[in-house]
């Protein structure tokens, strides 16, 4: 914000010398603030022009005193146009003190106190914009930005002034060597620091965006999920106690519902109601995203909801499933999988995955529907669960090429 500088000469009648004379001061406001001091010219009141702020008359006396004025008015406007040119907060003192050549600490902004800052605001909104891995996510990435630092600079923060674009790669390749991280994952931990650049460009504290010529893409990841086969060997399993079965039915009523583990553990009874086809669906929001989320409830999703009706920890917490913490969830999930015969990396996320390709785009549910059941924003995040349905494509060109055979005209036939 550009803050303009009025300036007023004054006569000081209230402290005439004993020669009748009285002081000229320079009266500075800013933004409502006022600062005035001497400039160390008197004269008598008489030949004081209150309206031209000068004196008055033309002798060599009255255009060296008014010169003096000039000079002095001219001073202000310069001083404030360098404290624009150094984005340098603007008040009546500290354009004062420049010009009465009074040094002033100018503290300069340093990158950590901003970063605490920004974490501070997010964690004062969690459960109302924010959720808890975010917080802790911005903790990671101020706690890897300290250590870099400490790595490269042999120091624990630096002036903003000071980042520059050599400090972005530099970064950058700190996270790929010394940590051992993968690609998207330094696209993540670079991106949460972009952003605190961005708090400081828009408070005018950084000139030039560092960013500028730095590019990063985030590499496409293949999924794991799945099949139906291996749902229902999961599901056909006799296992041996309740808290594993309870796992199980829990992992599966994510898999026909594609609610992730976070929604599951929230959802409560009364989200759970009749849609505007008569039947049971799910009405709940996301919590990573805050995003609406509209879910028709398939036939095993209702037995699973039904067998735990009169379960007392739901009844006591309000909620649909009695949801053990993520780690225990899929500690177990690991010991079902080998039980079942499945060898891929079972985890609680896949069943979501699992919902979004071999239970849904895999039996013709519309991409549209899809997205709208697992409450994504953009339909592009959608577009990468169609992208890995190779079943699917070999199912389809299967029943072309019977299509094909089944010809009897040749003519039809493509050589």
């Amino acid at each position: 914000m550009i803050r303009t500088v009025c300036i007023n000469f004054t006569l000081k009648k209230t402290k005439i010398l004993k020669d009748g004379t009285a002081p000229i001061y320079l009266r500075l406001t800013v933004a409502s603030e006022r600062v005035e001091f001497t400039t160390r010219r008197y004269i008598r009141p008489e030949r004081w022009n209150n309206a031209q702020q000068k004196m008055s008359g033309t002798t060599d006396e009255a255009r060296v005193f008014n010169h003096y004025l000039k000079t002095l008015e001219q001073q202000v406007f310069e001083e404030h146009r360098q404290m624009l040119d150094n984005k340098q907060l603007i008040t009546a003192d500290a354009l004062r003190n420049r010009l009465l050549g009074i040094e002033q600490q100018v503290k300069e902004k340093m990158l950590v106190p901003i970063f605490q800052d920004h974490n501070k605001r997010i964690k004062s909104l969690l459960d109302k914009e924010y959720a808890k891995g975010t917080l802790a996510r911005y903790e990671t990435s101020l706690k890897h930005t300290v250590e870099f630092m400490q790595w490269q600079y042999g120091k624990s923060d630096i002036a903003i002034k000071a980042i520059d674009h050599e400090f972005i790669t530099s970064y950058d390749f700190y996270l790929r060597s010394e940590r051992s991280c993968g690609n998207n994952t330094v696209v993540k931990y670079i991106k949460n620091f972009k952003k605190i650049i961005r708090i400081c460009m828009a408070n005018g504290w950084l000139d030039k965006d560092p960013f500028i010529n730095y590019k990063a893409k985030v590499k496409e990841v293949i999924r794991d999920y799945l099949t139906k086969e291996e749902i229902q060997a999961i599901a056909d399993k006799e296992l041996v106690t309740d808290r594993v079965n309870q796992v199980r039915d829990i992992f599966l009523f994510s898999c026909f519902t594609g609610l992730a583990y976070a929604d599951v553990k929230k959802l409560k009874r009364t989200e759970i109601s009749k849609g505007i086809d008569g039947q049971w669906w799910i009405f709940t929001s996301r919590q990573k995203t805050d995003t609406a989320s509209r879910i028709p409830l398939l036939p095993t999703a209702l037995k699973i909801l039904e067998k735990y009706e009169n379960n007392p920890e739901c009844l006591h917490k309000d909620r649909v499933l009695p949801v053990l913490s993520n780690q225990k969830m899929n500690s177990y999930l690991k010991e079902i999988a080998s039980a079942a015969g499945i060898t891929k990396e079972l985890t609680f996320h896949m069943a979501r995955h699992t919902f979004a390709t071999a239970v849904t785009l895999g039996n013709g549910v519309s991409i549209e529907s899809v997205s709208k059941m697992l409450g994504h924003r953009n339909i592009r995040t959608t577009q990468h669960y169609a992208k890995i349905l190779d079943a699917k494509v070999s199912e389809d060109m299967a029943i072309l090429k019977e299509k094909f055979l089944s010809i009897e005209n040749k003519s039809l036939m493509y050589n």
